[in-house]
């Protein structure tokens, strides 16, 4: 199994589209998660670094500017998904990758925190 560490950078990233308000509360991921042929179409305009910000994790062993590197996508390229961050989660915490776990969760939390949803 493949082992992972936090992107460090993407997760500043995603906190700055939560403060600017660039995100979706709504939205069935499996509909809108990018799939290889929008990630292409990204990688054609953005940087390796662009394309980078988006993912909370980083694959150990896999070399820098390859998508292999990049794991854990949590939007869209435009904004981020309240159900990228739930499903980075849940994958996570299936794998047991602890780190990237707590990060896509604390990101959740400040996601909802600023959309002002609280537990009732």
């Amino acid at each position: 199994m493949a082992s992972y560490s936090v992107n460090s950078a993407a997760v500043a990233h995603v906190h700055g589209l939560i403060d600017k308000r660039r995100y979706v509360l709504d939205s069935e991921w499996g509909e809108v998660q990018p799939d290889a042929a929008a990630q292409n179409t990204y990688l054609k305009r953005h940087s390796w670094e662009e394309y980078a910000a988006w993912h909370l994790g980083l694959t150990e062993g896999a070399n820098d500017e390859t998508k292999a590197r990049y794991a854990f996508v949590c939007g869209d390229f435009s904004r981020v998904h309240r159900s990228g961050l739930i499903a980075c989660v849940y994958r996570a915490a299936e794998w047991r990758h602890k780190a990237v776990e707590r990060a896509a969760y604390e990101l959740l939390q400040a996601l909802d925190a600023k959309a002002g949803i609280t537990a009732e």
